[in-house]
């Protein structure tokens, strides 16, 4: 028997609402399923199991606010015997007639669910809660959490002269910012990047596509970033009880700005595998998922290392702080025409500053400068990166 503990959904949370189960008592269940949606300060997060099993019991309510680490199930594996059962009746001496047979254990009932909500609108509790506070009809409004429900980013919008609760996103980003600048011991590293090869290729590419299959730069620079790590895995990871804790994959964590000022960075599974048409896929579908409050659990824990590019805010360069518990960020700015000497010619190439920051309790500056010029070798030679 094992349970399905509440996640941690970024190294800021501490508890989350419970707002729906997608899962019932005797159901079978595999890794990777949606299990319940859980809403924190980042939106509403779809949450996966993470092992094989049967549900046993569900052991808390929707509409409950649940401490990370709490149990919020159990499940027994496969072969695993229903908890409750009824043991044989022994051997026994002649008796008088025997009475009726005793009915068999009733199966363990599944936790009351909280009633519907009145006109069958979907609104999560804690969008409800905050409706009734700020005087906001919720039957006007659309929402935008998982099939249409009304979330509090919902009716926070709604209310525009009233503060937005967007500002407890920016004191969890401030704290952890805070926390990052004051436990890591960051370094920095800039280097500037000849990138006119790979946009020749990437325009190449993109002359004989269709609009929904042109390739944005941001892929190969994700791309060049995710296929570096893997000759530099202490750059991939943790610092986690004193010690680094190299992630199982190349799962790289893209920094994303929401429309109403709170930034998430979910992590990009396997970055390094597939094509470059498939990544730009992921990029497109992270992005909007992010921007409805429709991202997976694993997607907030997985992230081993983050991509910021602020290229399209015209800025050159990025110094980025560190998102704990990761140990690296690597930023890119924007992409100029520059000066640039090439076989002893003086030429004028498009080129980008990417900017690495690392831990420097798992990295040092030769292995960090090390990293960058592979990243630049892999954007001259950009056939590498499909």
């Amino acid at each position: 028997m094992t349970e399905f503990r509440m996640p941690s959904l970024g190294a800021d949370m501490e508890s989350g609402l419970l707002v729906e189960w997608h899962i019932k008592p005797g159901d079978a269940v595999k890794r990777g399923d949606i299990v319940a949606v859980v809403e924190t300060t980042k939106g509403a997060i779809d949450v996966e199991i993470f092992e094989d099993g049967v549900v046993e019991a569900l052991l808390v309510r929707e509409g409950t606010e649940v401490p990370v680490g709490l149990p919020l199930a159990r499940l027994r594996g496969a072969g695993e015997a229903v908890a409750a059962t009824a043991a044989p009746p022994a051997a026994a001496a002649p008796a008088p007639p025997p009475s009726p047979p005793l009915p068999p254990p009733s199966p363990l009932p599944a936790p009351p669910a909280t009633p519907p909500p009145a006109a069958a609108l979907r609104i999560t509790p804690r969008a409800r809660q905050r409706a009734e506070a700020l005087g906001v009809d919720v039957a006007r409004l659309v929402g935008t959490g998982p099939e249409g429900a009304i979330t509090g980013e919902d009716v926070e919008r709604a209310a525009p002269e009233k503060p937005r609760p967007r500002q407890s996103m920016q004191a969890l980003i401030a704290a952890a910012m805070s926390r990052s600048k004051r436990e890591i011991p960051h370094y920095y590293l800039l280097h500037s990047i000849d990138l006119e090869p790979a946009m020749q290729w990437l325009e190449t590419h993109n002359a004989g596509a269709s609009p929904p299959e042109r390739l944005l730069p941001v892929v190969l620079l994700l791309r060049a970033v995710a296929r570096a790590l893997r000759d530099f895995p202490g750059l991939c990871g943790w610092w986690k009880d004193d010690a680094f804790v190299a992630s199982p994959g190349i799962h790289v964590g893209l920094a994303v700005s929401l429309r109403d000022g709170g930034l998430v960075s979910p992590a990009i599974h396997d970055a390094d595998q597939g094509s470059l048409p498939a990544l730009m896929a992921k990029i497109r579908d992270v992005t909007q998922r992010a921007r409805t409050s429709s991202l997976r659990a694993s997607e907030f824990s997985d992230g081993a290392i983050t991509v910021t590019n602020l290229g399209d805010q015209g800025v050159h360069a990025v110094l980025g702080v560190i998102h704990p518990p990761q140990v690296a960020i690597v930023g890119f700015g924007l992409v100029t025409p520059r000066p640039w000497l090439v076989s002893g010619q003086l030429t004028a190439r498009r080129i980008v500053d990417a900017a690495l920051s690392a831990d420097h309790r798992v990295s040092n500056g030769h292995s960090g400068g090390r990293f960058l010029r592979r990243i630049e070798h892999l954007l001259n030679n950009p056939a590498e990166l499909a």
